[in-house]
């Protein structure tokens, strides 16, 4: 096997690898050999088949395998001869005319990861801003459960329903006086004032009484789910049955019993707590964006351009979904085109905060475990079908690049917890609405990471820049299980 390296040009490697065509051969004979004694053929005795005839019947398939095995060592060779660190697959070209029987003359390029000096990790300053939880924060997410688990009792005969009110009704809806699919119901318990049906029904039926029978006039939404419904005029024939009134929800211990908890000190333990974990993701979010400025503002170094293209191909699918989301998507679509230069900025950042993440973790011993990968692989197996769940983990075993893009994440935020025990942390206390601000600010990230102008797909640019760790191109996985979603009476939203 001969070696030529043709290109070293900063990140980029390229060689010229022949192999001989008799390694090849042998390569080819010693399969041959390994497999000729479990061969079968009529006229000869188990394992007693000629190797010119097993070479007859799977030549193309041999030679074929032979040629992988080897350009697969070649790589190896190239890449621990010269000691390279890989940032993405290598690209294999087979020369052109190339058959069987002659030298096989291979390229293979590869862009190699930078060295990055040591990164000082002493020394960081964060300010850690915190928001606490108040007592009236906590009382208005009681309140909202009770008003939720609100019991309706019936009125008094002859009640005229008024917003708030709970109607029992039967009903029939029409389209040109034909009755409709999925239009018709009984004892459909609807709460006037809540939304729940199409524009006009409920407010058409305050004022009514036990035993009216009326007829309403509604036009379903444009985008209505039904297409047969969309946008046209309907006519509903309403029986109401009986009118209820909310019955008062007591706020005790008994309230707390009927949700399952033994008292209403652990409602409001648990409703306070889940507050605090709320704030608390805010907070890690703005301390995370302020120790990524810090860093990349500490660190300048070339990146892979092949890392630089998946991660930015990730952005610009997101920001296209995104924008067909919006009511103009054409003026979407071009204002995140003139930007698209910054979002490429995006990705620099990115795929340099990851790489820089990477040395530091390493330097410093942060490791996933198995365990903690194990569980990982567990977690994301669950999104599919349970006939592909074991096909997804065996795919993740033979694919390092696919368990990589998934372990990424946890890694990132091991490398950020080190980083912040490491840190010189102050504590600020804020409110809520000064944290947000705090991570939506302007100036959250230096100025080539962030487009001066916000793109209408939601704030994508600071979604990715504070994201740091690089992810691979994504890869083939099997299909995830989908749910049909739930029907609903053709009169709701």
């Amino acid at each position: 096997m001969q070696i030529v390296e043709t290109t070293n040009e900063g990140l980029k490697r390229a060689y010229s690898v022949k192999i001989a065509a008799k390694d090849i051969a042998a390569r080819i004979d010693g399969e041959v050999t390994k497999i000729a004694p479990q061969m079968k053929m009529p006229g000869f005795r188990d394992g007693k088949v000629p190797a010119n005839l097993v070479k007859k019947m799977h030549g193309p398939a041999l030679h074929q395998e032979a040629l992988n095995t080897s350009v697969r060592e070649a790589i190896d060779k190239v890449i621990a001869d010269n000691k390279l660190r890989p940032a993405m697959q290598p690209q294999i070209a087979l020369g052109e005319g190339y058959e069987e029987g002659n030298d096989a003359e291979v390229t293979v390029s590869i862009e190699v990861l930078p060295t990055i000096p040591a990164p000082s990790i002493d020394g960081i300053q964060l300010e850690k801003l915190v928001v606490p939880v108040a007592d009236s924060e906590v009382d208005e997410q009681v309140a909202r459960l009770a008003e939720n688990a609100k019991s309706f009792v019936d009125a008094k005969k002859g009640k005229k329903a008024e917003t708030g009110d709970q109607l029992i009704i039967d009903f029939v809806g029409k389209l040109n006086g034909v009755e409709f699919d999925g239009g018709k119901a009984e004892d459909a318990a609807l709460e006037i004032g809540s939304g729940r049906f199409i524009p006009g029904f409920e407010e058409q039926l305050v004022g009514a009484k036990q035993g009216d029978e009326t007829t309403i006039t509604v036009t379903f939404p444009a985008d209505y789910q039904a297409e047969n419904l969309a946008g046209k005029d309907a006519t509903f024939d309403i029986t109401v049955k009986s009118v209820k009134v909310a019955g008062e929800t007591k706020i005790d211990d008994d309230f707390a019993k009927g949700l399952g908890l033994t008292d209403l000190a652990q409602l409001t333990g648990l409703l306070r707590g889940q507050l605090e974990q709320e704030t608390a993701g805010l907070t890690r979010t703005q301390m995370k964006r302020a120790l990524l400025d810090h860093l990349a503002a500490g660190h300048d170094f070339d990146v892979p351009p092949s890392m630089v293209e998946a991660e930015f191909e990730q952005i610009w699918t997101q920001l296209q979904q995104e924008a067909q989301n919006e009511e103009d998507v054409a003026a979407a679509l071009k204002e995140i085109d003139d930007e698209k230069e910054d979002y490429r900025a995006i990705a620099v950042r990115r795929v340099r905060l990851g790489l820089l993440l990477s040395e530091i973790g390493q330097a410093n011993g942060v490791e996933v475990s198995g365990q903690e990968m194990n569980m990982l692989v567990q977690q994301a197996a669950q999104q599919y079908r349970p006939e592909d769940r074991q096909r997804f983990v065996e795919y993740l075993q033979q694919d390092a690049l696919a368990a990589a893009q998934l372990r990424a994440p946890l890694y990132e935020d091991k490398v950020v917890d080190f980083l912040f025990d490491k840190a010189e942390v102050t504590t600020r206390e804020v409110t809520r609405e000064e944290l947000q601000a705090a991570i939506e600010a302007e100036d959250a990230a230096p100025a080539p990471a962030k487009p001066a102008k916000k793109a209408p797909a939601k704030k994508a640019a600071e979604k990715a820049d504070a994201k740091a760790e690089d992810k691979p191109a994504k890869e083939d996985k099997p299909k995830a299980e989908k749910k049909a979603p739930a029907k609903k009476p053709a009169a709701k939203k």
